[in-house]
């Protein structure tokens, strides 16, 4: 579970009712049918008209990455890894990792291995490499533009609630308690089009947008790692170019793993 965005989603909910309650607002004048109709089902048809069926068949797929940390390898790992394969293949030669191709559970890792194993030149593997993170990369931007366009139209729709819930409200005119009952539902809309604009929407589309950045990251590491590995830089060298994706904490995690000691040549 992504802790963030648990903490997050419930800290949202409980600040609003305690907000509320705090100011006297009753929690029962949340319940407008109408309001929820309102946002939630414009919101989604925006959505539907915006974007077509083969990027919202997606949709599933991006709530689980927002609510599920997506399963990416520890860049000290990488470089870890990346140092192992470099003296295996200085000792023995590239051939000597096809047995090490099975072990490897990221497909975007093992299909490169196994390009440089193959024999592919420099320029080739690193094109197909880098066309696929491009394409990730596009697929990524579609998902997080869903939630930012459902957020940019959610508190719209709310002030188009809270307009209907209004005109609604100047047939009680002449019944001061239904006419304040009745404004108080029209602004339970507008209420609720911010909440699921501000809250919810943009901040998914925000978080899976960092997530994909790290994905990038971590992708690129790679591409680095096989290229040097190819051209048979020594392990010392790998640590190095590597660990310039590291931030300082993850450089002293290596450390201590014993990775910048690790580079010496058998």
């Amino acid at each position: 579970m992504e802790l963030s965005s648990l903490i997050g989603l419930v800290l949202a909910l409980v600040s609003i009712f305690v907000g509320m309650i705090l100011k006297g607002a009753p929690l029962g004048a949340l319940m407008v049918p109408a309001a929820y109709l309102i946002i939630i089902g414009g919101t989604v048809s925006t959505i539907f008209v915006g974007f077509p069926m083969s990027d919202l068949k997606n949709f599933p797929k991006l709530v689980k990455i927002f609510l599920f940390k997506p399963k990416l390898i520890d860049k000290p790992e990488l470089v870890g890894m990346f140092m192992d394969w470099a003296s295996i293949t200085r000792r023995e030669g590239l051939l000597a990792l096809e047995s090490k191709v099975d072990e490897i559970d990221d497909d975007f890792l093992r299909n490169g291995m196994r390009m440089i194993i193959d024999g592919n030149d420099q320029e080739f593997v690193s094109d197909v490499l880098m066309e696929d993170i491009h394409a990730m990369e596009e697929r990524h931007r579609v998902g997080a533009q869903i939630f930012s366009q459902a957020g940019m139209y959610a508190p719209t729709l709310g002030v188009l609630g809270a307009v209907v819930g209004l005109i609604a409200a100047l047939g009680e005119l002449e019944d001061m308690n239904k006419l304040a009952h009745a404004i108080a539902a029209a602004f339970i809309a507008t209420l609720l089009g911010i909440f699921v604009g501000y809250v919810v929407a943009h901040p998914i589309s925000n978080k899976l947008k960092r997530i994909s950045k790290k994905e990038v990251e971590v992708r690129m590491m790679m591409v680095e790692g096989l290229l040097s590995i190819q051209s048979g830089v020594s392990t010392i060298a790998i640590n190095q170019k590597l660990a310039v994706f590291l931030t300082p904490t993850e450089r002293k995690k290596l450390e201590e793993k014993g990775g910048a000691s690790g580079g010496q040549e058998s």
